[in-house]
């Protein structure tokens, strides 16, 4: 017999997988609401298709697809939120509920990572992925997905080891 996951199934991956890839989502979308909106388009057309709820980095695909869809489709309305995010605070990820200097600052540090490297870290750090999922979604090689995490750690403890940041 086929191993069809029920819905609660699919509620309680959503629960437990939707903070990650919100964030993840908003890698490319300024707007938290565009990333909700990503984030449950990629989960119902993951849900409908039937695919096994343990592929978490087909997920991260679906949602990174998507995401840079909607990106494309409504480029000059993403210009005009970046412009209005600029101009607010630009923390933007993680949230915590007391933002203590510590916490900015790291918040602070991995913005200014490159996107390859900022979307790995997301991926392993907050849904615990394994590189071979991470490479999955990213259609990169798990020794690529590793090595951009690497580097992201490295570049993170250098930018935290010197108090003066841009």
């Amino acid at each position: 017999m086929e191993n069809v996951a029920t819905h609660e199934d699919w509620r309680v991956c959503f629960a437990s997988v939707a903070p990650g890839l919100l964030l993840f989502a908003r890698q490319w979308l300024r707007s938290p609401a565009d990333a909700e909106d990503v984030v449950q388009e990629a989960f119902v057309r993951f849900w409908r298709t039937n695919r096994n709820i343990a592929n978490r980095g087909l997920l991260y695909a679906t949602v990174r697809s998507i995401a840079l869809d909607f990106v494309r489709r409504d480029s000059r309305r993403a210009r005009r939120e970046a412009d209005a995010f600029s101009e607010a605070d630009g923390t933007v990820e993680p949230q915590f509920e007391q933002f203590d200097d510590s916490q900015q600052a790291l918040a602070s540090a991995i913005e200014r990572l490159p996107l390859d490297q900022r979307e790995v870290l997301v991926m392993k750090v907050w849904d615990e992925l394994t590189f071979a999922e991470i490479g999955q979604a990213l259609e990169i090689s798990p020794n690529t997905a590793a090595s951009r995490y690497r580097y992201a750690l490295t570049a993170l403890k250098k930018d935290l080891s010197h108090p003066s940041h841009p």
